[in-house]
């Protein structure tokens, strides 16, 4: 019993038991997750290592969790051949397994929580996981997260055909799915990601028609520009890329212009790799409520962490990539913003920036709803963006409500950094002043039929009617009417209508 008192209508006390329980949960299986995990197996302890590769065909239609872009052959449909280039990627998998970690593949985890104010129901640190079929818990003592980086996503006139890809999706359906459709790339960006993409794309045959940069210099460090040059691919500087075109294939060829000369020129291409930053994957790390900020210098939003491994969460600790991306001479997030000023530019406002909700750019600084709601309100109209703006400073979060931009089956992976981009250029703000638009679990995009399987307890099915419409549904019946009451509140922002 609390020793606050016991509400019988609350879910307190009600959630089962984990279906399993291990000392520690690694969640990644990219190099740092293989090793922060074969180094808990020889300290002793007991192991789980789940990485969601391979991932099934249905997410990478949906650029989860990179950004495929439509550019991977259909052996991506053959699970077993998928779970074969997966383990064969991964020659480290061999070395943990021995040392006696235990490795799930193919496994998503769309939450993770530890108890706290807000959770102090939960039987203790838990995990949920996934695969195609159904979903369970798992309870851990110590959770490792190891969730890497997503490629940051730019629109542009033809954007959203098949073949505009990010690096780090190209990378993976070369290296871990051998599976990659396209043979001759053209590349955005010049800094190292994107030379290091031209490069391992050469080693492994195919063909780069060109880098193209806004800046007038190349980016990225002398060596790696001075690889590329050797390798006879040009570093197009001051150019903007005007248009993807193509055909029922896909793109075909890219169009970019000289932003000095306004002058035009068109590769034959069959693939786009957007190459300009990536940012760290914290979707797990937020739904765990850890602290984490803005910090350009890592790629953008990043975990709050003093070494890069502890987070504000002590049974919460972070391996690679997930920690912050520092791969960029100087502020990435300035950088980033500097390409969508030129993006926006040199295209019309028709363009489309979420692809999910087929919200426009006019219609997102208009603050419209998409066109398959019909016409906006009277009110909607007289409220673009700048009259919202005179009530003070942009929210992504807001305008997500109103226009509906980054609430699509993606989850934002295709749109949440170029959203808060295209606002705080036409706001006239930095864009790390955008707070992160908001999210929560499942933080991937599973059927409801793998998240219904969970076997609910009859006490628990037994009072959903009162958990939802009334001020006190998230303050525990104990604190109603106390000083503890306002505590919850405040947690909440003082909204108790979630």
């Amino acid at each position: 019993m609390n020793p606050r008192g016991f509400d019988p209508k609350a879910v307190a006390g009600k959630y089962p038991a984990p279906d399993r329980h291990v000392q520690v949960l690694v969640i990644g299986a990219g190099p740092a997750g293989i090793a922060a995990a074969l180094a808990a197996a020889l300290a002793g302890e007991q192991v789980l290592l789940i990485d969601e590769n391979p991932v099934a065909a249905g997410l990478m239609g949906l650029d989860t969790p990179l950004y495929y872009g439509g550019r991977y052959t259909g052996a991506v449909q053959a699970k077993a051949r998928m779970v074969e280039q997966v383990v064969g990627a991964k020659p480290d998998l061999e070395a943990a397994i021995e040392a006696g970690v235990e490795v799930e593949l193919g496994v998503y985890a769309w939450g993770t929580w530890v108890p706290g104010e807000t959770l102090a129901a939960l039987p203790g640190p838990v995990a949920g996981l996934a695969d195609d079929e159904k979903s369970w818990m798992v309870g851990f003592e110590r959770l490792i997260l190891a969730t890497g980086a997503r490629d940051v996503v730019f629109a542009f006139p033809g954007w959203d055909r098949p073949g505009v890809m990010g690096a780090r999706g190209l990378a993976a359906l070369i290296d871990t799915y051998d599976a990659f459709a396209g043979r001759r790339l053209a590349i955005l960006g010049s800094g190292d990601l994107a030379l290091a993409t031209a490069l391992h794309a050469l080693e492994k045959g195919l063909e780069v028609a060109a880098l193209i940069e806004i800046e007038e210099t190349a980016q990225g460090s002398a060596d790696l520009i001075a690889q590329v040059v050797r390798a006879g691919v040009p570093i197009l500087t001051h150019t903007v890329p005007v248009c993807a075109n193509g055909g029922l294939n896909g793109v075909e060829r890219l169009t970019v212009r000289d932003l000095v000369r306004g002058a035009e020129q068109t590769f034959d291409c069959d693939t786009v790799v957007q190459a300009v930053a990536v940012t760290p994957v914290i979707e797990l790390l937020d739904v765990l409520g850890a602290a984490r900020a803005m910090q350009p210098a890592l790629g953008g939003h990043a975990p709050v962490s003093p070494d890069g491994v502890a987070t504000s969460l002590p049974a919460v600790t972070l391996a690679g990539d997930v920690a912050g991306i520092a791969a960029h001479p100087r502020d990435s997030v300035a950088y980033q913003q500097a390409w969508m000023r030129a993006l926006i530019a040199a295209a019309d406002g028709d363009v489309v920036v979420c692809q999910c909700e087929e919200v426009t750019r006019d219609a997102l600084l208009a603050v419209r709803q998409p066109t398959y709601l019909g016409p906006p309100s009277p009110g909607m109209v007289r409220r673009p963006l700048a009259g919202l703006l005179e009530d003070g400073p942009v929210n992504q979060d807001q305008i997500k409500r109103l226009t509906r931009a980054c609430m699509g089956v993606c989850q934002a992976r295709r749109c949440r950094e170029q959203v808060a981009l295209t606002l705080a250029c036409a706001s006239n703000q930095a864009a790390a002043d955008i707070p992160l638009a908001g999210y929560r679990a499942p933080v991937r995009p599973l059927p409801l039929s793998v998240l219904a399987a969970w076997d609910e307890a009859r006490d628990m099915a037994g009072n959903w009617d009162v958990w939802f419409g009334i001020p006190g549904q998230w303050v525990p019946y104990a604190d109603v009417g106390t000083d503890r009451q306002a505590l919850h509140e405040g947690i909440f922002g003082g909204d108790m209508h979630l």
